[in-house]
C-alpha cells in the first residue's frame, strides 16, 4: 500500500530530526512492504525565507492532500531572529496556529511516558516516580486564547491589549470525545482541566464534559482546576491517565508534563481530525542554539512517526516495532546530550536514528 506524506523540515533543529524519522520511515517500508511517497512542504521561519509568510495556500492545500503530515519543529529565537521584527501574522507560529485551523486539526494527543532506562534524567524523586508513569494529555487546538479576537488599542493615554478567550459546547464536545475514546483503550480514567471557579469558559467546558461522560459508563472522570492539576503533575504523576483540557491550560500542562519525563526531547505529539488525517510533530521547540550540530535528539520525532504509523495509517505492528527499537537503544545505552549519564554511549542525531533504524 502506498501513502502520501508531507514532509515539513521546518526552522533550527527540525530539518536534522526530521531526516532521521524519515530514515525510520524507509526502514518500516522495507520491512513490511509499503511505501511513503514524500512531499516537502514550506512552513514557519522556512517558508517566510522563500515565500515571504509563514503558510502560502499552496502549501496548506498540499498538506490537505496528504495521507499525513510529518513535520519538524518550527520557529527561531526570538531575541536575535528577523522573523521576529515582522507583525505577529507574518512570525512563524502564525503559520503553525493557521494550518492547525486550516486542516481542522482540533484535537492534540501528547503522551507522557517515563522509560525505566531514563528514571536518572527525570527531575522527581525516586519515590514519587516509583514504578513509572504512562499518560496522555488531550488538548484542544483549534478553540480559546489563541483564536478569540485580541487586539492592543489606546484608551485615554493608556495602551491596553485584549484577548478574548471563546469556547462553543460543539467544540468541547468533539474533544471530549476523542479524549474518552482514548481513555477507553487505556486505562478508563479521564482528568478534565479547567478553572471553572473563575471563568465561564471553563464552566461550559465542565459542563458539556459531563454530558459527554454519561456516554462511558467504564470510564472515571475527574474534574481538576488546572493550579491544581499542575502541582499534582510533578506530586504524583501516577494518577493520571488522560487528561482533557482547553488550548492554554493544555500547552502549558504539557511543556510540564514533558519535562517530568526527563527529557522534553522524548515526547511525541499528534494532531488530529476527525478522520484519519493527522499532523505528527515533536513537543519540543526549534532549538536554534544547537541548529547544525548533530546534536539534538531526534527521538521525539521518530515517536511522532511512529503515532503516524499506528493512528494515520493502521500499521500497529510497525509502530510497536518502532518503539520497541527506541527502547531497546535506550537499554543498550544509547544517549544524545540531554538524556546523556554516567555510564552511557553518547552519540550525535545521526548515529542516534541509525541505531534505531539497525533495531527495528
Amino acid at each position: 500500500m502506498s501513502f502520501k506524506v508531507g514532509v515539513i523540515r521546518g526552522d533550527g533543529i527540525g530539518p536534522e530530526i526530521v531526516a532521521e524519522a524519515v530514515k525510520v520511515l524507509d526502514k518500516v517500508a522495507q520491512k513490511y512492504g509499503e511505501e511513503f511517497q514524500y512531499t516537502d512542504i514550506l512552513l514557519g521561519g522556512a517558508s517566510i525565507d522563500a515565500c515571504g509568510e509563514p503558510l502560502t495556500k499552496e502549501a496548506l492545500e498540499t498538506a490537505g492532500s496528504c495521507d499525513a503530515v510529518l513535520m519538524g519543529s518550527i520557529g527561531g529565537n526570538t531575541s536575535t531572529s528577523p522573523w521576529y521584527k515582522l507583525p505577529a501574522n507574518l512570525r512563524p507560529e502564525a503559520g503553525l496556529l493557521a494550518i492547525r485551523k486550516g486542516l481542522g486539526l482540533f484535537a492534540n494527543m501528547r503522551p507522557a511516558y517515563l522509560y525505566e532506562e531514563l528514571k536518572d534524567a527525570c527531575p522527581l524523586r525516586e519515590d514519587i516516580i516509583g514504578d513509572g508513569f504512562d499518560f496522555v494529555v488531550m488538548r484542544e487546538l483549534t478553540g480559546g486564547l489563541y483564536f478569540g479576537d485580541r487586539k492592543t488599542y489606546v484608551e485615554e493615554g493608556v495602551t491596553k491589549a485584549m484577548d478574548t478567550l471563546t469556547y462553543s459546547e460543539d467544540e468541547i464536545r468533539r474533544i471530549a470525545v476523542r479524549a474518552f475514546d482514548i481513555a477507553m483503550k487505556r486505562k478508563k480514567k479521564v482528568t478534565s482541566v479547567d478553572k471553572a471557579n473563575v471563568l465561564d469558559s471553563s464552566r461550559l467546558w465542565r459542563k458539556v464534559v459531563n454530558e459527554v461522560a454519561k456516554d462511558y459508563p467504564e470510564v472515571e472522570l475527574e474534574h481538576m482546576l488546572v493550579d491544581n492539576c499542575a502541582m499534582q503533575l510533578v506530586r504524583d504523576p501516577k494518577q493520571f491517565d488522560v487528561i482533557l483540557t482547553e488550548n492554554m491550560f493544555g500547552d502549558i500542562l504539557s511543556d510540564e508534563a514533558s519535562m517530568v519525563t526527563g527529557s522534553i526531547g522524548m515526547l511525541s505529539s499528534a494532531s488530529l481530525r476527525e478522520g484519519t488525517f493527522g499532523l505528527y510533530e515533536p513537543s519540543h521547540g526549534s532549538a536554534p542554539d544547537i541548529a547544525g550540530k548533530n546534536i539534538a535528539n531526534p527521538i521525539a520525532t521518530i515517536l511522532s512517526a511512529s503515532m503516524m504509523l499506528r493512528y494515520s495509517f493502521n500499521m500497529d505492528e510497525a509502530a510497536d516495532a518502532v518503539d520497541a527499537a527506541v527502547k531497546q537503544v535506550l537499554k543498550d545505552g544509547y544517549r544524545t546530550v540531554d538524556i546523556m549519564s554516567e555510564g552511557m554511549k553518547k552519540v550525535g542525531t545521526r548515529e542516534m536514528g541509525d541505531r534505531i533504524v539497525e533495531r527495528i
